[in-house]
């Protein structure tokens, strides 16, 4: 998939063998004849990798590829080149990374050291994988930022939950919930509090943030607390969107029992 600041802006895969456009303005505004370029190209990288997994594999095992360029924009709108990535990962780990100010592949790992010192040896791959980074890649992201600028303005604040369940670890315990969800940019602050002081991170469990699939995030955090203490948590959220942040508590109300005791109950 093609991701621009965080919103994915183009997709293949080997079911539909079709590049094709995941926002309005790259339908609007990229020619047919891109789509079918496109689209050889992705099929070409596809019959790469799988030649390349044939060499690596004997059970199921999973190859990524990441490459894309990060350019800085003045107050004047000029272009500054800043970073560029290429790079792959098997079974999730690193594999083969490209080092563009050296013009050269490292390998973190020895199983990768035949592959990068076979491609160091054709220098005019490396020559293109530099150049690629630095020049192409740049007037491709300076293009689609100029088409899809409006759509990157956009912002969307987060809906935040806060929620009890009976935890699956210990029954005697409830597990206290805080979702954030339906959030852009996907920069997010979340703390689960006690008493208004934060919790330390190592004994909350958290989601950390993930796409919904439709170009927003969401970010859900958990941790289990004592039932009768539920009162005293809060969640607290700041985004981008928020002119302030904003304090989710667990409510409570007041129910009158079959034996006319009045006892708290909090949602």
């Amino acid at each position: 998939m093609g991701r621009l600041n965080d919103q994915v802006i183009d997709y293949y895969d080997s079911k539909t063998q079709a590049k094709v456009p995941k926002q309005d303005w790259m339908r609007e505004k990229m020619l047919q004849d891109y789509w079918e370029k496109g689209t050889q190209s992705r099929r070409s990288k596809e019959q790469w990798f799988k030649v390349n997994l044939d060499i690596l594999m004997e059970h199921l095992h999973v190859l990524q590829w990441r490459h894309g360029c990060e350019i800085d924009e003045d107050t004047d709108g000029n272009i500054k080149f800043v970073s560029g990535v290429d790079e792959y990962s098997y079974d999730g780990s690193e594999f083969l990374s490209f080092d563009e100010k050296n013009s050269r592949w490292i390998a973190p790992v020895p199983a990768a050291e035949p592959t990068k010192r076979k491609w160091d040896e054709v220098p005019i791959l490396n020559q293109y994988t530099k150049g690629y980074l630095e020049k192409e890649c740049v007037v491709w992201l300076k293009m689609f930022m100029g088409y899809g600028k409006e759509e990157l303005k956009k912002h969307s604040p987060p809906d935040v939950h806060l929620f009890t369940r009976k935890s699956v670890t210990d029954h005697s315990k409830l597990t206290l919930t805080c979702l954030a969800t339906g959030f852009y940019p996907p920069d997010i602050e979340m703390r689960l509090r006690k008493l208004r002081t934060s919790l330390p991170e190592h004994l909350v469990t958290s989601s950390g943030v993930r796409p919904n699939g439709d170009g927003i995030y969401q970010l859900r955090k958990s941790v289990d607390i004592v039932e009768d203490d539920k009162a005293l948590y809060d969640c607290y959220v700041n985004h981008g969107t928020f002119r302030e942040p904003i304090i989710i508590e667990v409510k409570c109300s007041i129910l009158l029992t079959n034996k006319y005791f009045l006892l708290p109950a909090c949602m």
